[in-house]
Order: C-alpha cells, then structure tokens, then sequence
C-alpha cells in the first residue's frame, strides 16, 4: 500500500479593520514565511502544523509541504500581500496533486483590502483545484468569523479549544487526525454552524475558571464524548472586523448526522446568547488602577492595557499609559513597552549610558493620541530577537527590530521598531528587564497575562485607554455589521438562530 500524501498548508493572521495600518509580507516575515520543505522545520515547535506533522508520521502518511506563513496580528492585508500568498499556496497545491487530502491551518478573522473573507475565498480556490470529493480540513483560532462559504467548501472546522492560546499544537493533531479517518473511509464528516450576533471583547473569554467561555468550553468537551459527534468548536468572534454576519457561536461536526448537528449547534449559540452578559468586562481610569495598585502590597500589579493590543491587530504604538503615569507622578518601578521606530533608533544613535529628549509614541496610528515628549537615559540596546516559549509562536523565533530600554524616572519604556505578539515576557526579559523588580507592568494582551503572571502578579486592572482593540466595542464604528447586536442592543425580540449545514 502507498502512503497517504497529505498537503499541508497555512496563511495565519487575525487583522483589524479599525487600525489604520496594513499588513504586508514584511510582517509575515518577521515571524516565518516557509515555502515547501521549508515548512519542515516547524517540527517540534508549538503551531498547528508542529502537530499536524506529528500526526503524519504517526500514521505512516507523506506530509506533502507547501506554504506555512504567520504573521502578528495587523490592519487588513494589502492586496499584494494576500495574493502573493494565495497563489504561492495554490500554485505548490497543484504542483503537488494528486493528494488524498488537505488541511489548512488558518485564523478565521484574516480581512484583506479587496477580500473580506480570505479563509472562504482560499478554501473557494482550493476546490477549483481538488474538485469536490477531496476531503479538506481546516483548523481555526477560536477567535474566527466562520462564514457560510467556509461551512460549505471544507468537509470540517475545528477550532482552537484553550484561551489563553496554549493547545495550538494539539489542534493541529486533532484537525490531522480527523482529516485522515475521513481519508480512510472511517468517518464522514457533515458540519452544522450556528451564531448569534454577539460582539465582545476577548477579556472575560478565558475558557478555565467561571467565566462564560470556560462554561461553553466543557460543554463542547462533554458532548465530543457523546456518539456520532467528531468535534465541537466555540467561537467567540474576534470584535474588531467590521464585517456582516459577525457573532459568536459553534460548529458541531458529526459522523453522517447533519440533524445532530444541527441540533446541538443551534443549542450551543443559544447557550452564548443566555450567558451574554458574562462576557463584559470592568474596567478603570489609569488614576483609579494606579490607586488600587498602591493599595495591593507587592507587585507587580498590571495595568492591562488591552486598546494597543498588536496581538489583536493595534500598532503597538500607544503611549496613553505612559502619559498618564508620567502626570500621575508614579515613582514605584514600572515596566512599560511601545513600538515607535525612530525613537528606538534614536536611542541606538544615542548608545548605551547616554540621555536622550525625544517624541514617542502614536507614529504608525496617530488617530489615537498625541506622541509624549521624554528624556531618560538608554539602559540596554538590542537587535530585538526573541524565542516564544508558547502559545501560537511557541518555539519560534521573532524580531522586535532595533529595541532598547529608555529609564524615565522610575519607569522603564522598552521601545521597539516592531509589533509582535504578546504571549509572557519574552520581550522584556530578552532585553534584560526582570519582570519581578517592578511594582507596575503595563501589559497589552487581553488575556495572555493571566497565563504568564498568573504564579507572580498581585493584582490586575483593565484599564480605559483609546485605540483600535478596546475591552469594549461601544465607542467603534460599526458600519458592515448591522444592528441589532449585543452589547449595543442588549435585548433582541424575537431572535433568530440560523444554521449553516454543510
């Protein structure tokens, strides 16, 4: 008997049409763009496609490689960008036919210029290719805007079951294992999807504790035990995409049963639109957490600064924290960290030990605020390469680009040339700052601390800033997204829970 050849594929990236900056190959880049064998070296790393390879070689099947490209979240992908990639994949996908099968390792929230659902219009493609008995699997962030057309053209979705993002890697095995039943005739995979148009921010969505998610989570667990059902997915939408049809809710996908599917699809989304509420987050003036930090013996306390997110598609570039610490007089030892090029490097210019006056901040997305004049002394210097030690990038390398570490009174500024996701303190400590010195960190994930401060903060405050990944989504434009939906209506008469059946 011959091996299975299975293609292997992957275009990653959560964009945000409410920056104002666009995502182009370069951004990929800085994190990997592998073509062919290169894919290869993934292997033992934390991705998706880390455990796809596993599963391949555990099953005797021929990993056919042909594009893996991630990149930090950012605006829309250029039209240059999107297509470059596309037909980069498309082209090694029909070098390599014939294939038993297929899967693609994918956000679900990626928007470019022209495109505004990227994952439907490749899966489109990908079939024009294949034709339509090729099984073909998709594995999503739980943070994906699933559309009708995804449903219709991939035989399954399985999604990201962890948030904080820590089982990427074994959502890679499960999608793997899932495409070669199918491939072997055991199962045959039909899929229901259901929604509700909830919008919210990421900041009560962990999937452990009591929180709603974490609720939904075990419920998806418990059903995945249940005969005829293969695989259930949450999905809390990634809110800052101005896109129709937006919500949260669940793909079901079951053994030959699009009934089941549909059935508990629709219970699930129902479930979301119960537990609402839930998901809305407090959150406080800078004054008002730097107060009750004072009041926390110990630190360090974070300052969540979750509106300059570039894990959720913000530049990086927001300087509201420091401006405000600044006019606070704050003199316990904080850590903070912006992404202003020309800063960074003239800090470089500067060297190591010298004082520097200059501008800072809001260089890349102006619309959010006003740059904050400085003068401290550059600590330490960096090229800004770092490890990810998990979650999405686990294992990989990135670049922050020509960084350093500005001292501001008792504040330390890491300054960057470049955004990159947020997952500990890998940037921090590559340049040199131990987390547990400092009485204050601003952080700009909305979840990831709770996993990398978890054994060490004292204290967390969300706080208020402006910028283009809020923790709530009331003061955003909405325009494609039509009313009504929570928490802009907090009542909807007579709601409606739409299936998509595969």
């Amino acid at each position: 008997m011959t091996a299975m050849r299975i293609g292997i594929g992957s275009i990653f990236q959560e964009s945000n049409q409410f920056a104002a900056t666009q995502t182009d190959l370069a951004l990929f880049r800085n994190s990997y763009v592998h073509e062919g064998d290169a894919l290869l070296q993934l292997a033992g790393t934390d991705c998706e496609v880390a455990g796809i390879l596993a599963v391949c070689a555990e099953e005797g099947a021929q990993a056919v490689p042909l594009l893996a490209a991630r990149s930090v979240s950012g605006g829309a992908l250029s039209d240059a960008c999107y297509t470059e990639l596309k037909e980069t994949l498309l082209a090694r996908l029909r070098a390599a036919m014939p294939l038993d099968g297929l899967i693609l390792a994918m956000h679900g929230s990626m928007v470019a210029a022209s495109q505004l659902d990227p994952e439907g219009d490749l899966l489109d493609a990908v079939r024009r290719i294949v034709g339509p008995d090729l099984p073909v699997v998709m594995t999503l962030d739980l943070h994906a805007h699933v559309t009708p057309r995804m449903v219709r053209q991939a035989n399954a979705l399985v999604s990201f079951t962890h948030y904080p993002h820590d089982d990427t890697y074994t959502t890679g095995e499960r999608g793997a294992s899932l495409l070669l039943r199918t491939v072997q005739g055991r199962v045959k995979p039909v899929m229901a999807l259901a929604k509700v148009p909830i919008i919210c921010g990421a900041c009560n969505g962990q999937t452990f504790g009591d929180g709603p998610m974490a609720h939904l989570t075990r419920r998806a667990r418990h059903l995945e035990t249940q005969p005829g059902i293969l695989s259930v997915s949450c999905f809390q939408v990634h809110p800052y995409n101005d896109l129709p049809g937006m919500g949260c809710g669940s793909i079901v996908v079951t053994d030959n049963d699009p009934a089941l599917a549909a059935n508990e699809a629709q219970a699930l989304a129902a479930e979301f639109w119960e537990r609402r509420q839930a998901f809305e987050v407090e959150h406080f003036t800078v004054a008002e957490a730097v107060t009750r930090g004072r009041q926390v013996e110990g630190g360090p306390v974070l300052l969540v600064d979750t509106a300059d997110c570039a894990g959720g598609g913000a530049p990086g570039d927001s300087v509201a924290l420091l401006g405000e610490l600044l006019a606070l007089g704050v003199d316990e030892p904080a850590f903070l960290m912006v992404v202003d090029p020309a800063a960074a490097q003239a800090c470089a210019r500067a060297g190591i030990g010298q004082t520097v006056s200059l501008q800072v901040g809001y260089s890349l997305d102006p619309a959010w605020g006003q740059p904050v004049p400085v003068s401290g002394t550059v600590r330490r210097l960096s090229d800004g390469s770092f490890l990810y030690d998990g979650g999405l990038f686990g294992g990989t390398w990135a670049s922050m680009g020509i960084s350093a570490v500005l001292q501001i009174g008792s504040i330390q500024l890491l300054v960057m040339s470049q955004p990159t996701y947020d997952w500990g303190d890998e940037q921090f400590r590559s340049l040199g700052m131990d987390v547990r010195q400092a009485k204050f960190i601003g952080v700009k994930n909305p979840m990831n601390y709770r996993r990398a401060y978890r054994d060490l903060m004292k204290a967390a405050f969300i706080v208020d800033t402006p910028g283009p990944t809020p923790a709530h989504v009331r003061n955003l434009n909405f325009k494609r997204m039509q009313r009504p939906f929570f928490p802009l209506d907090e009542e909807i008469p007579d709601l409606e829970i739409p299936v998509v059946v595969s």
